[in-house]
């Protein structure tokens, strides 16, 4: 569940009390700022969280940025000085937000299966269903965002990762490709994308598409609870070489996880572009934020300090503007975040070892921060 409102408040602050605000350059948001413009004018708005905030309180930043392309780092800084209004998200007893790190990775697939190529990446299933308050029956969780639509037009849980690991799934033409690593599909599911290379060279893009139902449970806290890792040393590649090590215990470790994901196709013409994620335009490597997207609404700035993060900016601390452009099943809070690191190997290695308290605050546009400063 996201966090309630009693659990956090938002505090007007100054651009000059944002320590490292002066240092940061936030020009790489423009393209982004102008990308969410085109994708709600030519679509939709974003929905909007219980935060309050709406597209329509954001559509004077971005019409401002439509037409801006600023000189240099400090002219970046003035615009969203003119533009909006910091508020930082104080947290209920002194508590500090927490940040963590995401990255597009590269894997190994084929066009069709054999004996090597066995782990598929699935499509969106016909009879996986949106839930929500209209439709969830009495005895699904609130959590519960999809369900199975059955025949007789009732709504149930779907099959778990546990399920379709075992075949739940085969024989409905709904595989994307095919890895050779189970764990490689695993950590794609985590990250809600991936790029796919073929074994002729080429490349495709995935990116979530729609999850299983089932919440979301860390295998690194499973094997802190089992003894297997020290919590001061899980990571992402700490799990990794756990897994290589003990083969044989994989399905135990990864089924504790019933949350499963489910890929369309996103190519994006740009290659060097991030991968289109749940804001529907292309992540910015080092300045998009996924966030808890029943409090926070997509496009909002922020800007996060996480003085212990240090490896991402040359041993510096990181502090910097960044766009709420996609969001996860583990990141609940308010001042919770996960930051997109960029796409392959090094990406990886950098998102895999960021777990770190942090501070938020939110930048919004200053006609709609009347309504937070009465």
């Amino acid at each position: 569940m996201s966090a309630d409102a009693a659990d956090f408040s938002l505090l007007p602050v100054a651009f000059a009390d944002l320590e490292g605000w002066q240092g940061d350059d936030p020009s790489a948001l423009f393209a982004a700022l102008r990308d969410c413009r085109a994708h709600v004018r030519a679509t939709k708005p974003y929905r909007p969280g219980s935060l309050g905030l709406t597209t329509e309180d954001l559509m004077p930043l971005l019409d401002a940025a439509e037409g801006f392309t600023p000189a240099d780092a400090a002219a970046a800084r003035q615009f969203f000085e003119t533009h909006c209004q910091p508020f930082a998200i104080r947290l209920a007893e002194n508590r500090r937000g927490f940040v963590t790190g995401f990255y597009e990775p590269e894997v190994d697939v084929a066009a069709a299966p054999d004996e090597v190529w066995r782990y598929p990446f699935y499509r969106r299933p016909s009879d996986l269903i949106d839930v929500d308050d209209t439709n969830r029956p009495a005895d699904m969780p609130a959590d519960y965002r999809f369900g199975l639509l059955k025949p007789d037009g009732s709504i149930g849980l779907y099959p778990d990762r546990e399920a379709v690991d075992r075949g739940a799934l085969q024989g409905r033409g709904l595989e994307i490709a095919w890895a050779k690593s189970k764990v490689d599909v695993f950590f794609a599911h985590v990250q809600g994308a991936a790029r796919l290379v073929y074994p002729d060279g080429s490349m495709r893009r995935i990116t979530y598409a729609a999850k299983a139902g089932h919440l979301f449970s860390g295998i690194g806290r499973r094997l802190i609870d089992l003894g297997e890792i020290e919590a001061a040393a899980v990571s992402m590649q700490t799990i990794r070489a756990w897994l290589a090590a003990n083969p044989d215990r994989v399905d135990e470790i990864l089924w504790t996880n019933r949350s499963y994901i489910f890929f369309r196709e996103a190519d994006v013409a740009d290659d060097n572009a991030g991968p289109v994620a749940a804001a529907k335009v292309p992540l910015v490597a080092g300045r998009s934020l996924a966030v808890d997207r029943m409090i926070h609404t997509f496009g909002f700035p922020f800007f996060v300090s996480a003085p212990t993060l240090t490896h991402l900016d040359q041993g510096q601390p990181f502090r910097r503007l960044l766009l709420a452009l996609d969001t996860g099943s583990a990141i609940i809070g308010p001042a919770r975040g996960d930051i997109f690191t960029g796409s392959g190997f090094d990406a990886g290695q950098m998102a895999g070892t960021i777990k770190n308290a942090a501070d938020f605050t939110i930048l919004i546009p200053k006609a709609a921060a009347q309504r937070f400063l009465k």
